[in-house]
Protein backbone atom coordinates (compact mmCIF):
# COMPACT_ATOMS: atom_id res chain seq x y z
CA UNK A 1 0.00 0.00 0.00
CA UNK A 2 1.29 3.66 -0.87
CA UNK A 3 2.05 6.34 1.80
CA UNK A 4 -0.88 9.08 2.05
CA UNK A 5 1.54 11.57 0.17
CA UNK A 6 1.74 9.10 -2.56
CA UNK A 7 -1.81 8.82 -3.06
CA UNK A 8 -2.57 12.70 -2.84
CA UNK A 9 -0.26 12.62 -5.84
CA UNK A 10 -1.90 9.56 -7.67
CA UNK A 11 -5.28 11.74 -7.50
CA UNK A 12 -3.56 15.22 -8.09
CA UNK A 13 -2.20 13.37 -11.45
CA UNK A 14 -5.80 11.80 -12.34
CA UNK A 15 -8.12 14.75 -11.48
CA UNK A 16 -5.80 17.65 -11.88
CA UNK A 17 -3.60 19.79 -9.79
CA UNK A 18 -2.80 23.72 -9.72
CA UNK A 19 -4.48 26.92 -11.10
CA UNK A 20 -7.08 27.16 -13.96
CA UNK A 21 -7.99 30.30 -15.89
CA UNK A 22 -11.39 30.79 -13.77
CA UNK A 23 -9.23 31.12 -10.86
CA UNK A 24 -9.52 27.88 -8.72
CA UNK A 25 -6.88 26.20 -7.61
CA UNK A 26 -6.80 21.86 -7.66
CA UNK A 27 -5.01 19.59 -5.38
CA UNK A 28 -1.78 20.94 -3.98
CA UNK A 29 -2.69 22.86 -1.35
CA UNK A 30 -4.31 22.74 2.74
CA UNK A 31 -7.88 23.58 0.51
CA UNK A 32 -8.88 24.28 -2.53
CA UNK A 33 -9.35 28.25 -3.87
CA UNK A 34 -12.59 28.59 -6.38
CA UNK A 35 -13.23 32.20 -7.77
CA UNK A 36 -15.91 34.43 -6.67
CA UNK A 37 -18.79 33.40 -9.11
CA UNK A 38 -21.63 36.70 -9.96
CA UNK A 39 -24.25 34.62 -8.30
CA UNK A 40 -25.74 33.54 -5.43
CA UNK A 41 -23.26 29.97 -4.41
CA UNK A 42 -25.35 26.38 -3.80
CA UNK A 43 -24.15 23.83 -2.45
CA UNK A 44 -24.42 20.45 -1.48
CA UNK A 45 -22.95 17.10 0.03
CA UNK A 46 -23.71 13.65 -0.62
CA UNK A 47 -22.06 10.22 0.76
CA UNK A 48 -21.76 6.91 -0.98
CA UNK A 49 -20.94 4.46 1.27
CA UNK A 50 -20.24 0.94 0.96
CA UNK A 51 -22.83 -1.71 2.64
CA UNK A 52 -25.63 1.53 2.42
CA UNK A 53 -25.57 2.38 -1.25
CA UNK A 54 -23.39 -0.04 -3.30
CA UNK A 55 -21.63 -3.02 -2.71
CA UNK A 56 -18.60 -3.57 -4.81
CA UNK A 57 -19.62 -6.75 -6.38
CA UNK A 58 -22.20 -4.62 -7.91
CA UNK A 59 -19.72 -2.12 -9.70
CA UNK A 60 -16.74 -1.36 -10.56
CA UNK A 61 -14.63 1.20 -8.80
CA UNK A 62 -14.75 3.35 -11.75
CA UNK A 63 -18.78 3.37 -11.63
CA UNK A 64 -18.10 3.90 -7.95
CA UNK A 65 -16.37 7.50 -8.21
CA UNK A 66 -19.08 7.83 -11.47
CA UNK A 67 -21.89 7.52 -9.79
CA UNK A 68 -20.87 9.25 -5.97
CA UNK A 69 -19.82 12.96 -8.18
CA UNK A 70 -23.41 12.31 -10.53
CA UNK A 71 -25.39 11.95 -7.27
CA UNK A 72 -24.03 15.01 -5.87
CA UNK A 73 -24.59 17.28 -8.55
CA UNK A 74 -28.22 15.90 -9.11
CA UNK A 75 -28.71 18.24 -6.27
CA UNK A 76 -27.40 21.30 -8.38
CA UNK A 77 -29.92 20.35 -10.98
CA UNK A 78 -32.96 20.53 -8.58
CA UNK A 79 -32.07 23.91 -7.84
CA UNK A 80 -31.21 24.81 -11.46
CA UNK A 81 -27.66 25.72 -10.68
CA UNK A 82 -24.81 25.73 -12.95
CA UNK A 83 -21.58 23.41 -11.61
CA UNK A 84 -18.42 25.34 -10.65
CA UNK A 85 -16.61 22.45 -8.67
CA UNK A 86 -16.32 19.29 -6.47
CA UNK A 87 -14.54 18.39 -3.62
CA UNK A 88 -14.47 14.63 -2.45
CA UNK A 89 -13.43 12.96 0.43
CA UNK A 90 -12.42 9.78 0.37
CA UNK A 91 -12.24 6.70 3.44
CA UNK A 92 -10.37 3.47 1.96
CA UNK A 93 -9.94 0.00 3.65
CA UNK A 94 -6.90 -1.51 3.79
CA UNK A 95 -7.67 -3.83 0.48
CA UNK A 96 -8.53 -1.04 -1.58
CA UNK A 97 -4.91 -0.84 -3.67
CA UNK A 98 -3.38 2.04 -5.45
CA UNK A 99 -5.13 0.88 -8.88
CA UNK A 100 -8.57 0.44 -7.18
CA UNK A 101 -7.83 4.02 -5.91
CA UNK A 102 -6.93 5.42 -9.87
CA UNK A 103 -9.88 3.26 -11.03
CA UNK A 104 -12.30 5.24 -8.51
CA UNK A 105 -10.72 8.72 -9.45
CA UNK A 106 -11.07 7.81 -13.46
CA UNK A 107 -14.65 7.68 -12.69
CA UNK A 108 -14.92 10.87 -10.74
CA UNK A 109 -13.15 12.59 -13.29
CA UNK A 110 -15.34 11.33 -16.04
CA UNK A 111 -18.08 12.61 -13.96
CA UNK A 112 -16.76 15.76 -13.45
CA UNK A 113 -15.74 16.45 -17.01
CA UNK A 114 -19.12 15.48 -18.11
CA UNK A 115 -20.49 18.52 -15.50
CA UNK A 116 -17.43 20.62 -17.09
CA UNK A 117 -16.16 21.23 -13.95
CA UNK A 118 -12.90 19.23 -11.92
CA UNK A 119 -12.51 17.81 -8.20
CA UNK A 120 -10.96 20.81 -6.45
CA UNK A 121 -9.87 18.67 -3.80
CA UNK A 122 -11.31 16.72 -0.80
CA UNK A 123 -9.93 14.49 2.11
CA UNK A 124 -8.29 11.13 1.96
CA UNK A 125 -8.57 8.60 5.33
CA UNK A 126 -8.33 5.08 6.18
CA UNK A 127 -11.23 3.38 7.79
CA UNK A 128 -13.47 -0.09 7.89
CA UNK A 129 -15.48 1.06 4.71
CA UNK A 130 -15.05 2.24 1.53
CA UNK A 131 -16.94 5.45 1.17
CA UNK A 132 -17.22 8.27 -1.32
CA UNK A 133 -18.23 11.79 0.01
CA UNK A 134 -18.71 14.52 -2.31
CA UNK A 135 -19.50 18.27 -1.94
CA UNK A 136 -20.73 19.86 -5.43
CA UNK A 137 -20.34 23.52 -5.37
CA UNK A 138 -22.55 25.80 -8.16
CA UNK A 139 -24.45 29.38 -8.28
CA UNK A 140 -27.73 30.25 -9.84
CA UNK A 141 -29.34 33.80 -9.27
CA UNK A 142 -32.68 32.09 -8.59
CA UNK A 143 -32.71 28.87 -7.35
CA UNK A 144 -35.36 26.32 -7.42
CA UNK A 145 -36.86 24.89 -4.42
CA UNK A 146 -39.09 22.34 -3.40
CA UNK A 147 -41.86 24.86 -1.85
CA UNK A 148 -43.22 26.79 -4.80
CA UNK A 149 -45.78 24.13 -6.46
CA UNK A 150 -48.73 25.86 -6.62
CA UNK A 151 -52.55 24.16 -7.33
CA UNK A 152 -53.17 24.32 -11.13
CA UNK A 153 -48.93 23.52 -11.96
CA UNK A 154 -48.25 20.51 -14.43
CA UNK A 155 -45.67 17.99 -13.17
CA UNK A 156 -43.19 17.39 -16.12
CA UNK A 157 -40.27 14.78 -15.37
CA UNK A 158 -37.23 14.83 -17.48
CA UNK A 159 -35.41 11.29 -17.47
CA UNK A 160 -36.23 7.67 -16.92
CA UNK A 161 -37.68 6.27 -13.91
CA UNK A 162 -37.93 2.66 -12.64
CA UNK A 163 -34.91 1.70 -14.53
CA UNK A 164 -31.96 2.18 -11.99
CA UNK A 165 -33.91 0.10 -9.46
CA UNK A 166 -34.00 -2.57 -12.19
CA UNK A 167 -30.11 -2.53 -12.80
CA UNK A 168 -29.71 -2.97 -9.04
CA UNK A 169 -31.82 -6.13 -8.75
CA UNK A 170 -29.51 -7.26 -12.29
CA UNK A 171 -26.52 -6.38 -10.50
CA UNK A 172 -27.75 -8.28 -7.37
CA UNK A 173 -28.27 -11.22 -9.19
CA UNK A 174 -25.34 -11.31 -10.82
CA UNK A 175 -27.39 -12.00 -14.29
CA UNK A 176 -25.34 -10.93 -17.67
CA UNK A 177 -27.66 -8.36 -19.34
CA UNK A 178 -29.02 -10.57 -22.71
CA UNK A 179 -31.70 -7.73 -24.02
CA UNK A 180 -30.78 -4.29 -24.69
CA UNK A 181 -33.55 -3.38 -21.74
CA UNK A 182 -31.53 -4.86 -18.90
CA UNK A 183 -28.49 -3.15 -20.68
CA UNK A 184 -29.51 -0.19 -20.63
CA UNK A 185 -31.46 -0.78 -16.98
CA UNK A 186 -27.62 -1.82 -16.32
CA UNK A 187 -26.09 1.41 -17.14
CA UNK A 188 -29.22 3.45 -15.47
CA UNK A 189 -27.85 1.82 -12.09
CA UNK A 190 -23.95 2.13 -12.83
CA UNK A 191 -23.93 5.60 -15.20
CA UNK A 192 -26.50 8.07 -13.79
CA UNK A 193 -26.98 11.61 -15.39
CA UNK A 194 -27.55 14.91 -13.32
CA UNK A 195 -29.91 16.43 -15.47
CA UNK A 196 -28.03 19.80 -15.28
CA UNK A 197 -28.68 21.09 -18.78
CA UNK A 198 -32.67 20.25 -17.65
CA UNK A 199 -32.84 21.76 -14.30
CA UNK A 200 -31.17 25.30 -16.45
CA UNK A 201 -33.39 25.07 -18.93
CA UNK A 202 -36.71 24.58 -16.94
CA UNK A 203 -35.64 27.47 -14.12
CA UNK A 204 -37.52 29.79 -15.73
CA UNK A 205 -40.52 28.97 -16.05
CA UNK A 206 -40.50 26.25 -12.90
CA UNK A 207 -42.14 26.76 -9.86
CA UNK A 208 -40.39 24.25 -7.89
CA UNK A 209 -38.60 21.00 -8.42
CA UNK A 210 -36.75 18.18 -6.64
CA UNK A 211 -34.23 15.38 -7.83
CA UNK A 212 -35.71 11.52 -7.95
CA UNK A 213 -33.00 10.03 -5.94
CA UNK A 214 -35.36 7.96 -3.16
CA UNK A 215 -38.09 7.14 -5.52
CA UNK A 216 -40.06 9.06 -7.08
CA UNK A 217 -43.42 8.78 -4.83
CA UNK A 218 -41.21 9.88 -1.50
CA UNK A 219 -39.55 12.38 -3.41
CA UNK A 220 -42.58 14.41 -4.89
CA UNK A 221 -44.05 13.54 -1.74
CA UNK A 222 -41.63 16.24 -0.43
CA UNK A 223 -42.53 18.84 -2.75
CA UNK A 224 -46.25 18.34 -2.04
CA UNK A 225 -45.58 18.67 2.01
CA UNK A 226 -43.58 21.38 1.47
CA UNK A 227 -45.29 23.46 -0.96
CA UNK A 228 -49.08 22.35 0.58
CA UNK A 229 -50.67 20.94 -2.44
CA UNK A 230 -51.72 17.30 -3.19
CA UNK A 231 -49.82 15.44 -6.24
CA UNK A 232 -51.62 13.74 -8.98
CA UNK A 233 -49.67 11.18 -11.02
CA UNK A 234 -50.71 9.50 -13.53
CA UNK A 235 -48.94 6.37 -14.37
CA UNK A 236 -49.38 5.91 -17.98
CA UNK A 237 -47.16 8.43 -18.45
CA UNK A 238 -43.84 7.71 -17.13
CA UNK A 239 -44.07 3.31 -17.45
CA UNK A 240 -41.66 3.08 -20.23
CA UNK A 241 -42.03 0.10 -22.79
CA UNK A 242 -38.40 -0.41 -21.76
CA UNK A 243 -39.06 -0.85 -18.22
CA UNK A 244 -42.31 -3.19 -18.65
CA UNK A 245 -39.78 -5.28 -20.70
CA UNK A 246 -37.01 -5.47 -18.25
CA UNK A 247 -40.04 -5.60 -15.51
CA UNK A 248 -41.13 -8.59 -17.07
CA UNK A 249 -37.76 -10.48 -17.13
CA UNK A 250 -36.88 -9.88 -13.30
CA UNK A 251 -40.55 -10.96 -12.44
CA UNK A 252 -41.05 -7.25 -10.92
CA UNK A 253 -44.34 -5.11 -11.22
CA UNK A 254 -42.66 -2.18 -13.71
CA UNK A 255 -45.39 0.48 -11.76
CA UNK A 256 -43.63 -0.42 -8.66
CA UNK A 257 -39.83 0.35 -9.84
CA UNK A 258 -41.20 3.54 -11.08
CA UNK A 259 -42.83 4.92 -8.13
CA UNK A 260 -40.27 3.42 -5.43
CA UNK A 261 -37.23 2.46 -6.61
CA UNK A 262 -34.80 5.49 -6.30
CA UNK A 263 -31.54 6.56 -7.81
CA UNK A 264 -33.01 7.44 -11.32
CA UNK A 265 -31.34 11.04 -10.65
CA UNK A 266 -34.33 11.98 -12.71
CA UNK A 267 -36.18 15.86 -12.42
CA UNK A 268 -39.34 16.93 -11.74
CA UNK A 269 -40.26 19.93 -12.04
CA UNK A 270 -43.51 21.97 -10.83
CA UNK A 271 -44.49 24.77 -13.63
CA UNK A 272 -47.64 26.18 -15.40
CA UNK A 273 -49.33 23.70 -18.26
CA UNK A 274 -48.48 25.97 -20.90
CA UNK A 275 -44.91 25.68 -20.09
CA UNK A 276 -42.80 24.29 -23.48
CA UNK A 277 -39.75 22.43 -21.95
CA UNK A 278 -38.13 20.10 -23.98
CA UNK A 279 -37.10 17.08 -22.86
CA UNK A 280 -39.73 16.61 -19.94
CA UNK A 281 -42.93 14.55 -20.41
CA UNK A 282 -45.98 15.64 -18.22
CA UNK A 283 -46.63 13.40 -15.67
CA UNK A 284 -49.64 14.83 -13.36
CA UNK A 285 -50.34 17.51 -11.40
CA UNK A 286 -51.14 20.10 -7.94
CA UNK A 287 -53.76 19.84 -6.71
CA UNK A 288 -55.74 21.97 -3.54
CA UNK A 289 -55.26 19.38 -0.54
CA UNK A 290 -58.15 19.23 1.38
CA UNK A 291 -57.74 18.90 5.38
CA UNK A 292 -58.09 14.77 5.48
CA UNK A 293 -56.69 14.37 1.94
CA UNK A 294 -53.36 12.37 0.95
CA UNK A 295 -50.45 13.96 -0.13
CA UNK A 296 -50.34 12.32 -3.11
CA UNK A 297 -52.63 10.23 -5.47
CA UNK A 298 -52.61 7.92 -8.45
CA UNK A 299 -54.97 8.63 -11.52
CA UNK A 300 -56.76 5.02 -12.05
CA UNK A 301 -57.58 3.73 -15.95
CA UNK A 302 -61.54 4.99 -15.38
CA UNK A 303 -60.13 8.44 -14.52
CA UNK A 304 -60.78 8.46 -10.42
CA UNK A 305 -57.57 8.69 -8.27
CA UNK A 306 -56.73 6.31 -5.33
CA UNK A 307 -54.42 7.24 -2.24
CA UNK A 308 -50.59 6.92 -3.23
CA UNK A 309 -48.29 5.20 -0.18
CA UNK A 310 -45.09 7.28 -0.21
CA UNK A 311 -42.53 4.07 -0.02
CA UNK A 312 -39.43 4.69 -1.55
CA UNK A 313 -35.52 4.83 0.41
CA UNK A 314 -35.03 6.04 3.79
CA UNK A 315 -31.78 5.78 5.70
CA UNK A 316 -33.52 5.08 8.87
CA UNK A 317 -36.53 3.24 8.60
CA UNK A 318 -35.16 -0.18 9.15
Amino acid sequence: MSSEQARVELLARVLGAGARSDGSYGIGDDAAVLGAPSEPLVWTIDAAVEGVHFRREWLAFEDIGYRATMAAASDLAAMGARPLGLLSGLVLPNDVDDGDLEALARGQQRAAERLGVRVLGGNLARGTELSVTTTALGCVAEPLRRDGARPGDALFLAGPVGLAAAGLRLAMGSLAPHTDAARRALAAFRSPEARIAAGRAARPFAHAAIDVSDGLARDLAHVARASGVRVVLDPRTFVSEVLVEIAAELGEAPLALALHGGEDYALVVAAPPSARLEGFVRIGGCEARGPEESWLAQVDQDGSTHPLAERGFDHFAG
